[in-house]
């Protein structure tokens, strides 16, 4: 099963590495191998472990692909076979070509989780918990969690099962950010309680008609973030 399934990545990886060198291929044919798993011009849906990059901020996506080709980023290899020979230049242009798509969400799953859980995960998100010193996510992610330009992702209209899985990868090491890890250091202080809670709460949420990440913060970052330095 392995070896079909590097076989896989590496045709695809090919499709990227031809488009890359050949100038008269457009840049939405080039991506099309992208859209396997993250869906038609990275709408992906709601009720799978892929998410979506249609819309997310170009730094964001630049970032995320450089972690991958760079070994930041080492529990899932098929991104890291599409991604490891590219250039910064055409990373570049990738996250770029899919932070301009503006599409519609799919409405959120119902949420299976009880009300207290989604009382707390809502608290968390939008409140933290200070004697933790645990920030709000919508200190970092912005007042609509839509995301924050040029660098922080948004965090409605994705899976709960995919926000279950990154949460997870800081805890064990394997998903990483330019130092300092903001991220790898906030989920040092969640506990699993609280990480199911944060994932069904934002997953249960719907996605605001106007969901572009903002222009800039209200305020200064709670704690220093190497993935968008102040």
């Amino acid at each position: 099963m392995f070896s079909e399934f590097r076989s896989w990545a590496i045709a695809l990886a090919a499709c990227l590495l031809a488009g890359a060198a050949t100038a008269d291929t457009g840049i939405a044919r080039r991506v099309a191998p992208c859209m396997t798993c993250h869906g038609k011009e990275g709408r992906a849906t709601n009720d799978g472990y892929y998410p979506r990059i249609a819309g997310k901020p170009a730094g964001y996506l630049h970032n995320q692909m450089r972690n991958f080709r760079d070994g930041r980023r080492v529990q899932y290899p098929l991104m890291t076979y599409l991604v490891q020979h590219l250039s910064d230049d055409y990373l570049k242009e990738m996250a770029d070509y899919f932070a301009a798509q503006d599409l519609p969400y799919p409405p959120p799953q119902p949420a299976a989780a009880t009300p207290a859980v989604l009382d707390h995960g809502k608290a968390l998100v939008l409140h933290g918990d200070p004697s933790r010193k645990i920030p709000a996510c919508v200190a970092c992610h912005g007042e609509k969690l839509t995301g924050v330009v040029p660098a922080l992702p948004g965090l409605l209209g994705l899976p709960r099962d995919y926000l279950l899985g990154q949460f997870g990868a800081w805890r064990e090491g394997a998903r990483r950010a330019a130092a300092p890890d903001c991220m790898g250091e906030v989920t040092s202080r969640l506990s699993l309680e609280d990480i199911n809670a944060v994932s069904s709460w934002l997953a249960a949420q719907p996605v605001p008609p106007d969901a572009k990440p903002a222009s800039s913060l209200p305020a200064k970052l709670p704690l220093a973030c190497g993935s968008m330095p102040q």
